[in-house]
């Protein structure tokens, strides 16, 4: 169990306010890095969190509930913010391995 740096996993302002405010509780990420491990924790101003699980996955494994879990109304519209955001770089394929990170208040 380790203390992680918030920016190690979470990629703007925007984000670490949604998690504070608990619209968002989990994030999805390419496998390819490892950001955290189940038990570390990192605090957003005085908001301590824990990461709750880290699971092996693909983006074809993901649902509408975690759609909301990430901050977005539906699994379409968590495609189209992905498109979005990271504009030409990235395409949804469905068996592209990703790590969600489940986190909640410590």
């Amino acid at each position: 169990m380790a203390r992680i740096d918030p920016d190690t996993l979470l990629p703007n302002e925007h984000v670490k306010s949604a998690v504070r405010s608990g619209d968002i509780t989990q994030l999805s990420r390419g496998a390819a890095n490892r950001y955290a491990s189940e038990g570390d924790t990192f605090s957003i101003d005085e908001d301590v969190f824990v990461i709750a699980s880290v699971d092996e996955r693909t983006l074809g494994d993901l649902t509408n509930a975690d759609a909301q879990r990430e901050g977005s109304e539906s699994l379409t519209a968590y495609q189209e913010r992905m498109q979005r955001v990271h504009n030409t770089d990235f395409e949804w394929d469905p068996t592209s391995e990703i790590l969600t990170y489940r986190f909640e208040p410590a």
